[in-house]
C-alpha cells in the first residue's frame, strides 16, 4: 500500500510541475515542457548527513522525508552506533534525491584521517555535519577534509529542543528563548572559527517548523548549481517548500 501511495504522490508532483512549466510560456512550449519535467525528475541529488555517533543523523534524514523513526524506509535510530557503512535513504517522492546516513567519525571503526576515502566523499553533492552539543575536533577534521574536496558543507546543530527545555526548567520565569538560542550559536561558531565566522543552523528534527530548517533550505537552494535546485526544493517536507519552481531553469 505504501508503494502505491509513494507512486500516487510522485505522479501528482510530475502532473503539477508540467502545468507550472507549460503555463509558464515566456520560456517554454507544451511540448518542452514534459521534456523539462522529465529532466528535473533525473537530476540526481545525493546528500551526506554525517558527524560523530549518537548526534540525530537518522533521525534528521528521516524528518527531511517527513518520516517518523518507526514509519517503513525510516533509518534506523538508536543510542548507540546503529550505520556501520554509508546508507542510501531514497526520498519516498523524489526518487532521484538520495540522503546518505554515515557513520560517525571518530569511533574506533571509522578513524578520522581515513574517513574520506572510506566515505567515497566525491559522491555526495554536499554534506551537512551535525552535533548536539559543541562542534569537537573531528568535526573540524571532517569540514576540512570535505574542504579538499571543494564540497559544500554546512553546520547543523540538532536536539536544539532539548535545550530549550532544559533552560526553561532551569531558568523558570528568568528563560529567554531568544537568548538561549543565540547564546548556542555563538558557542557552537566559537568553536568553529578557524572556518571564520560560519553558518551554524539550529534545528529540531522532532518539529521542523521551528529554529532554522527554512533557512537551511534557503541556504542550500542559494547555493546549489541550478540544476540540482528544483530536485532539493522537491525533497523538502512541503510546509515548508516553495510551491513555484519554474525559476529552475535548466
Amino acid at each position: 500500500y505504501s508503494n502505491i501511495l509513494q507512486n500516487a504522490m510522485y505522479y501528482k508532483i510530475k502532473v503539477k510541475y508540467r502545468k507550472i512549466f507549460t503555463m509558464n510560456t515566456e520560456y517554454f512550449t507544451g511540448n518542452s515542457a514534459a521534456k523539462q519535467i522529465e529532466r528535473l525528475f533525473n537530476v540526481s541529488l545525493n546528500v551526506a548527513v554525517t558527524g560523530e555517533s549518537g548526534v540525530g543523523k537518522s533521525t534528521f534524514i528521516n524528518a527531511f522525508r517527513n518520516l517518523g523513526d518507526e514509519d517503513e524506509g525510516a533509518a534506523e535510530t538508536g543510542v548507540t552506533q546503529t550505520t556501520t557503512e554509508p546508507t542510501p535513504y531514497t526520498h519516498p517522492t523524489m526518487p532521484n534525491v538520495v540522503f546518505w546516513d554515515l557513520p560517525g567519525i571518530g569511533t574506533p571503526k571509522f578513524k578520522a584521517n581515513t574517513y574520506a576515502k572510506a566515505m567515497n566523499f566525491d559522491r555526495y553533492d554536499f554534506f551537512l555535519i551535525i552535533s548536539s552539543e559543541r562542534f569537537r575536533e573531528n568535526d573540524s577534521m571532517l569540514a576540512k577534509e570535505i574542504r579538499k574536496k571543494k564540497k559544500l558543507f554546512y553546520f547543523v546543530r540538532s536536539k536544539i529542543d532539548n535545550n530549550i527545555q532544559s533552560e526553561k526548567r532551569k531558568k523558570k520565569e528568568r528563560f529567554n528563548k531568544e537568548e538561549t538560542l543565540s547564546k548556542i550559536r555563538e558557542n557552537c561558531q566559537e568553536n568553529l572559527k578557524e572556518f571564520g565566522n560560519p553558518k551554524v543552523f539550529l534545528i529540531s528534527s522532532l518539529d521542523l517548523s521551528e529554529f532554522d530548517f527554512d533557512w537551511l533550505v534557503a541556504t542550500l537552494l542559494s547555493e546549489l548549481r541550478q540544476h540540482k535546485q528544483c530536485a532539493l526544493l522537491l525533497s523538502v517536507p512541503v510546509n515548508h517548500s516553495s510551491s513555484d519552481c519554474s525559476k529552475c531553469l535548466f
